[in-house]
C-alpha cells in the first residue's frame, strides 16, 4: 500500500531513523520491541470492501504520525521534522517511548494497521490508486479543474488584492493546486484536513495545525510559517467554536470555524497572533482566514469569493 513517493517523504523517513538514534542515545527511548502491537482481530474487516480497507489504513497511519508529532512537540526530539505522507516507518514511531499514553496509542494503531493489512491480503486487494476514488470525489464540493478566487489584504487599511488556486489533481490524501497571483505562482499542495504541505516562497503556511476530526470543541495546535523563511514561525493553538453549513461563493460547504491564538517573534521579543480560520470539513479547502498581529508576516485577511467552473 505505497502512495506516490516524494522527496519530503524520503527525508522524513531519514529524520525518523535519526530520531530513534537520538532518543536512544539520550536515554529517552527504548527499543521498538518494548512496544508490542496490541492485537486486533482482522475478522472485523473481512466484510469491508477494498476501498474501505485502504481508506482506513490511511486514517490509521495519519493518526500514528499525529501521535508521534505530539511527543516530538513535548520533548523536543525533532523526530517528525517535516511534512509527511501516509507511509509510516513504524519501528521509528514505536521506539519513541516505552510507556505512557502515546505508547499505548501507538500499540493500538499498530495492531489495527496489521489487522487491516491481513484483511487486504485475504481479500486480494490491489494497491490503492494514487487518485481519489470516484465516490469520495463526488462527495466533495469542488471538482478538478475549478478555480478558487480569493480576496486578500495584509491589514484593514490595505488595498484588496486577489489570488487564485486552480485545482489540478485530487489525490488520496492531498489536493494539488496551481497558485496564480500577481508576482507569485507555482505549486500549492494541501492535505485533506486543510494543512498546506507546499507553497511558493513567501506564502503563509500552516502545517500540522488542523487534525481531523474537527469536531465542536476540538483543540488544535501547530504553527504558522512563511515558505522559504526558516526564521519566521508562530506557535499557535486553537479551538473549534462552530460547525455547520456555510454558503460561500455560491457553493454550500460544511464550515469549521477555529479560533486561533499564539505568539510570533518580533525582533528580540515576541508578539501575539490571533484570529480565525474557517475550512470545509470534507475537503480542507480554506473559506476564510483572519490573522491579526504586530508581526507583519502574520497579518492577513483572505476570503473565498468565487469558484469558477472548469472549462468544458
Amino acid at each position: 500500500m505505497v502512495p506516490r513517493p516524494t522527496s519530503s517523504l524520503i527525508r522524513c523517513v531519514a529524520f525518523a531513523v535519526a530520531g530513534v538514534v537520538a532518543f536512544a542515545a539520550a536515554g529517552c527511548a527504548s527499543r521498538s520491541v518494548n512496544v508490542a502491537p496490541l492485537a486486533t482481530d482482522s475478522a472485523e474487516f473481512l466484510g469491508w470492501t477494498c476501498p474501505r480497507i485502504q481508506d482506513e489504513i490511511d486514517v490509521v497511519q495519519v493518526r500514528a504520525v499525529d501521535v508521534a508529532w505530539d511527543v516530538d512537540e513535548r520533548v523536543g526530539g525533532n523526530m517528525i521534522a517535516l511534512g509527511i505522507g501516509v507511509t509510516v516507518f513504524w519501528p521509528a514511531l514505536l521506539a519513541m517511548r516505552s510507556d505512557g499514553p502515546e505508547a499505548s496509542e501507538l500499540a493500538r494503531l499498530k495492531g489495527r494497521f496489521e489487522a487491516l493489512q491481513i484483511a487486504a491480503r485475504q481479500r486480494r486487494c490491489p494497491p490503492p490508486p494514487d487518485s481519489l476514488s470516484p465516490e469520495r470525489a463526488a462527495a466533495l464540493p469542488l471538482r478538478a479543474g475549478e478555480r478558487l478566487l480569493y480576496e486578500e489584504r495584509r491589514g484593514v487599511r490595505d488595498p484588496l488584492g486577489e489570488i487564485a488556486l486552480r485545482l489540478v489533481a485530487l489525490r488520496r490524501n492531498e489536493f494539488d493546486f496551481v497558485l496564480e497571483a500577481e508576482g507569485r505562482s507555482g505549486t500549492w499542495r494541501q492535505d485533506l484536513a486543510g494543512n498546506i504541505v507546499e507553497a511558493p516562497a513567501g506564502a503563509l503556511l500552516w502545517r500540522r495545525l488542523l487534525r481531523p476530526p474537527l469536531a465542536l470543541g476540538e483543540v488544535v495546535a501547530g504553527e504558522l510559517s512563511i515558505s522559504g523563511d526558516p526564521t519566521l514561525r508562530a506557535r499557535m493553538r486553537g479551538q473549534v467554536v462552530a460547525v455547520g453549513p456555510q454558503r460561500v461563493a455560491g457553493r454550500v460547504f460544511e464550515g469549521v470555524v477555529i479560533e486561533l491564538f499564539g505568539e510570533a517573534p518580533l525582533g528580540e521579543l515576541s508578539t501575539r497572533v490571533e484570529g480565525v480560520i474557517v475550512v470545509d470539513r470534507s475537503s480542507g479547502v480554506l473559506l476564510r482566514l483572519d490573522l491579526r498581529s504586530a508581526q507583519p508576516a502574520f497579518r492577513l485577511q483572505r476570503r473565498l469569493v468565487r469558484v469558477e467552473t472548469a472549462p468544458a
